[in-house]
Parts: C-alpha cells; structure tokens; sequence
C-alpha cells in the first residue's frame, strides 16, 4: 500500500508502508563477492579485474590503438598507458608503432596473453559457481539476459558486452 507524503511546501513523494525490495544492495552484495573471489584467483596470476578487461577487449576485437583501447575502456591516456605496461611487462600483449601513423601504436594479444585469457576465464567460472551456485543454468541465463537489458538502458556503457 502507498500513501503519499507531504516534503516542503509542494513536494509530494510516495510514501512506502510495507517492504519494498532494494534490488540495488543485492546487486552490491553481489558484485562485492563475485570481485573478491575474481581478485582471489586473478592475483597469484599478477592480474587485476582491469587487465582481465582489457585482454577480453583485445582478444574480441574492441581496439588495436592504444586510443581505441583508451576509447573501448572509458580510460584517460595516463591510465591506459600504466595498464598496457602491466601486460606487456608479462608478456601478454605486444605494442608496436603504427605503420600509418607513427604517433600511434598498435596493441595486440600475443599467444601467451590468449592463453591467459583462456585460463583466466575457466578459473573465474569456479568464482562464479561460488557466488551463483544456488541458480541453475537457465536462472543463470535469465539474470545475465537481465543485466545486459538492464546495462543497455542505462547511459553507463560496459566493454564486455
């Protein structure tokens, strides 16, 4: 049941008498365990979340400049620079001068950065079992489907969809 409540002089809000669901602090919770238990299996890799990010931009074909990765990424020059450094530190990406344009360079995954990826990505599925594992499959499905539906509706982009 709602009423309606008076707030000021001509503010009228809906006032809630019984328990509403905040999907919003589940959703938090949520996301809080899925990123501690992602964290836990990326760093004996060296990885963070970010590095994962910007592998699975690369490998699917989201920018192959630094500026097009920086664009994909939502991420300012400085930062993108610090992360691509991190990569090819371990090997996993490989910058080159653009061949059109010598201001510019090229980034791409080299074999052992797919291969990372692949096995970042089956590990993360036993962190993902933890934290879903009271849903089966198909409600697995749905939740995914809902959030990409939900991600797409809002101004707030995701370099992973």
């Amino acid at each position: 049941m709602m009423r309606r409540a008076i707030l000021g002089d001509m503010a009228v809000q809906p006032e809630v008498t019984q328990t509403a669901h905040h999907s919003g602090a589940l959703l938090d919770h949520l996301a809080r365990r899925m990123r501690l238990r992602s964290e836990a299996v990326l760093a004996p890799l060296g990885l963070r979340p970010r590095h994962l990010v910007a592998l699975t931009v690369l490998r699917d074909g989201g920018g192959s400049t630094q500026q097009a990765l920086a664009a994909t990424l939502e991420m300012d020059g400085t930062n993108i620079v610090g992360l691509l450094n991190d990569l090819e530190a371990k090997n996993l990406i490989e910058r080159r001068r653009s061949p059109e344009d010598r201001r510019r360079h090229t980034v791409e995954l080299t074999e052992a950065g797919a291969t990372q990826l692949s096995n970042v990505e089956f590990a993360l599925l036993s962190a993902e079992d933890e934290v879903l594992g009271a849903l089966s499959e198909t409600q697995r499905e749905t939740l995914y489907n809902l959030l990409q539906q939900a991600a797409r509706g809002s101004d707030v982009s995701c370099p992973l969809d």
